[in-house]
């Protein structure tokens, strides 16, 4: 059983500095898997056996990702659609009931600015807002909200701003870990 599960989705990773970063953050981090959903399903054909799985055999949940379109990338909403709806509508006493209650948070880069993400910025809203959907997943599902850990300007980032970044990324998965 992995203490905590990151499920990564990046649809262009080669290019992702900013999520390379944060996934580097993560090595020599006892009790951490890594399903980068991209590698896993190039195709976007999902294991629904094996996701499931994997999400019953973790004790916390991490969602990798950037922001594309103010929501997730295709394939995790695909992942999402198919593994959740299979746990918590079609089989919520054998799967679904098995993760109620465990923390799932949100690890989101995004390209703009902050500034960008506010009522007179030309996203309209904070980012934070922007996750309510996957806020109202966490509580339909019976997980634990944790404050995600949100990364701006990740496209235009210096390489010691990215340090800081992966290195305060570490240190949330360190206390996600101990919780």
């Amino acid at each position: 059983m992995s203490k905590l599960l990151i499920l990564f989705c990046h649809p262009h990773v080669a290019r992702s500095k900013a999520n390379a970063a944060l996934l580097g953050a993560t090595r020599g981090l006892e009790g951490v898997e890594v399903a980068h959903l991209d590698g896993l399903y190039p195709e976007g054909a999902i294991d629904l056996d094996a996701e499931v799985a994997r999400l019953i055999a973790a004790e916390r949940v991490v969602l990798q990702f950037p922001i594309q379109w103010y929501s997730t990338p295709p394939l995790l909403k695909a992942w999402q659609d198919s593994v959740l709806t299979r746990m918590f509508y079609m089989a919520y006493e054998a799967e679904g009931r098995l993760i109620a209650g465990r923390p799932l948070m949100v690890a989101a880069t995004a390209g703009n600015l902050p500034e960008a993400y506010s009522a007179e910025g030309v996203n309209l809203f904070p980012l934070a807002e922007l996750l309510k959907p996957l806020h109202s997943t966490a509580n339909r599902c019976g997980l634990a909200w944790q404050e995600p850990f949100l990364l701006f300007r990740a496209n235009r980032l210096e390489a010691s701003a990215l340090q800081d970044a992966a290195a305060a990324y570490r240190t949330r998965l360190q206390a996600l870990l101990a919780a």
